[in-house]
């Protein structure tokens, strides 16, 4: 059985009040690899993050016996078999808007099920493509980021605080018919188009070693100085006029190779650029916009077969 119809299977059974221990468990024992997160957040509680994901029974019963209120995090890719589009809503940037469009250019409709996240976003679940290497990237300026080789995701009925609060994820939608696998890179490329770069002048290509020193500096950074590096390093190029998502695709390889998690680094990149880039005007979360609320959960539900809405199949 695909990852994606075990985890689905077990999703379609919280009817009720489940605990992450009763849902890793049922997971695990459905072949679906987990790992405890710190409660209440995303980062993992294991050494190895991710890489430490199991389906033994005797080890996911000892987690969450030692950490009952963990938070149930799933790896993403070749290792589960399952990928995820996770859709930001965070201001300026509205991700539903970037994935309607992709909607409707025949790039993600063959999602398995639709999670909604606490901050108002989205999570779409896909087969990983057998045999082919999906790595996780993020398109910053459409709000949307990919979910594969490289990553974890967090699933329900994990919690995390906003604003004081704990809000968890939640089964949204869970597609009764077939899923299909997705495009990555096919995905990236329509989402945040790689211009064709001009030629290179004498200033660019010593930029260009600049940049490439700075990200091996970031990669050898070791533990307790890896997000101040990162930090820095990210200021650095906000100062010399690097657009975000550029500092974002030079830094992430970098920075994940000294171990820091992706949400990690894309946070760490975006409040470098906030610090030295401050926006002109307060800025806000697009939570509960009506484009979220109208659209894609238009329909209330725990668990319901797609329903047409706004396109969805």
């Amino acid at each position: 059985m695909a990852a994606t119809d075990a985890l689905a299977d077990v999703l379609r059974q919280m009817t009720g009040p489940w605990t992450v221990s009763d849902a890793a468990r049922e997971l695990a024992t459905a072949g679906v690899p987990v790992f405890p997160c710190v409660p209440g957040r995303k980062r993992p509680l294991t050494e190895h993050g991710f890489h430490d994901a199991t389906t033994d029974p005797g080890q996911v019963e000892a987690w969450w016996r030692t950490h009952p209120d963990a938070n149930l995090a799933v790896p993403t890719g070749a290792t589960s078999g399952m990928v995820g589009v996770d859709v930001d809503v965070h201001a300026p940037t509205d991700g539903y808007e970037a994935f309607e469009r992709a909607h409707r250019a025949g790039l993600v409709s063959g999602w398995a099920f639709l999670v909604s996240t606490p901050s108002g976003g989205m999570h779409a679940y896909y087969p990983a493509t057998p045999a082919q290497t999906q790595r996780s990237w993020q398109a910053a300026r459409a709000g949307v980021d990919f979910r594969g080789d490289g990553g974890y995701i967090l699933v329900p009925p994990s919690m995390v605080s906003i604003s004081g609060a704990a809000v968890g994820y939640r089964v949204r939608q869970i597609n009764s018919g077939s899923s299909a696998t997705l495009d990555s890179d096919r995905l990236r490329e329509f989402l945040d188009p790689r211009p064709t770069p001009p030629p290179r002048t004498g200033n660019d290509v010593q930029r260009s070693l600049d940049v490439s020193r700075l990200a091996t500096w970031v990669a050898a950074r070791g533990e307790g100085e890896r997000n101040r590096g990162l930090f820095w390093a990210a200021c650095r190029l906000a100062e010399n006029g690097a657009p975000a998502p550029e500092a974002l695709d030079v830094l992430a390889a970098a920075a994940s190779q000294s171990g820091l998690g992706e949400r990690e680094i894309t946070a760490t990149v975006r409040s470098a650029y906030r610090t030295i880039l401050p926006p002109a005007g307060p800025s806000s979360s697009v939570q509960g916009s009506s484009r979220a609320a109208d659209g894609w959960f238009a329909l209330e539900a725990t668990v319901r077969p797609p329903t047409p809405v706004r396109g969805l199949p």
